[in-house]
């Protein structure tokens, strides 16, 4: 893997992604088929965000494995953008969850969201995430949902936030392009961040989806819509740098039966 580098705050850390089955073709030069090793990454990473939801009253302990895992039912089946401290350890987590082009909308988590419960506002939602799903069909982009997005402490008064963004929007360009919602708490500025960057407020009819209750997360949350093609310019040099350097990261990803091999294109 790539030494470890730091920002000006001085704290050093490394990229490392999790796929979801093996790779045999695509932009990515260093990877590995190990399980072992996916799980334990993925593992450390489900009890960060474990560790982070608690403290931060979203969870109750009860909610997580005995072993401080917090475990939701795309992880498996969804890239993991990790960052890894000095010491080995996963310091921030995102997860990069791609549908295949034939997805609908109740195949989405976001179709199983408070806000989609909504009598007002869910046909509307409805509405907007189908535009995006036809929009992405139409020019062969994948169509994604973001979520599971945390930071430690340790890394949350260093550049990390805005790095992390800006390696999605460039894991997603490398990759072929993406359009899609990503779900983000108002919470410790988590969707002011997102909209900082390039993500927008889902619109259809004229009308913008507000934020909405998660009674399950016990906070407000926004769904903000992903475009890889449209980040904020002020950002393109970060997202420059962070294409290089995803080429070589190390990839991670699942001992596999030939029939289930991934291409990424």
């Amino acid at each position: 893997m790539r030494p470890y580098s730091s920002d000006n705050s001085g704290v050093p850390r490394k990229c490392l992604l999790l796929a979801p089955a093996r790779i045999t073709a695509g932009p990515f030069f260093n990877w590995i088929a190990d399980t072992s090793a996916h799980r334990l990454q993925l593992a450390e990473a489900q009890k960060l965000r474990g560790r982070i939801a608690v403290h931060e009253g979203a969870l109750d302990p009860s909610e997580l494995l005995p072993d401080g895992r917090h475990v939701q039912a795309a992880d498996q089946h969804s890239w993991h953008l990790l960052t890894l401290d000095a010491f080995g350890r996963v310091g921030a987590c995102m997860r990069y969850q791609r549908h295949p082009c034939d997805a609908s909308y109740e195949d989405l988590s976001i179709s199983r969201s408070a806000l989609a419960q909504s009598e007002t506002w869910g046909p509307k939602l409805r509405s907007a995430v189908e535009a995006d799903l036809r929009n992405a069909r139409r020019r062969g982009w994948s169509y994604v949902e973001l979520g599971g997005w945390v930071i430690s402490e340790a890394m949350r008064c260093t550049t990390e936030a805005l790095r992390m963004i800006a390696t999605a929007y460039a894991f997603a360009q490398i990759c072929g392009g993406a359009v899609g919602v990503a779900t983000a708490s108002t919470q410790r500025c988590s969707a002011a961040i997102l909209k900082r960057v390039g993500g927008g407020h889902l619109r259809t009819q004229g009308s913008e989806l507000p934020s909405y209750y998660d009674p399950h997360y016990r906070c407000r949350m926004e769904v903000l819509r992903f475009d890889s093609s449209r980040p904020n310019p002020r950002y393109l040099h970060w997202m420059d740098a962070c294409r290089s350097r995803l080429k070589n990261v190390r990839v991670i990803c699942r001992e596999t039966s030939g029939a289930a091999i991934q291409e990424v294109a």
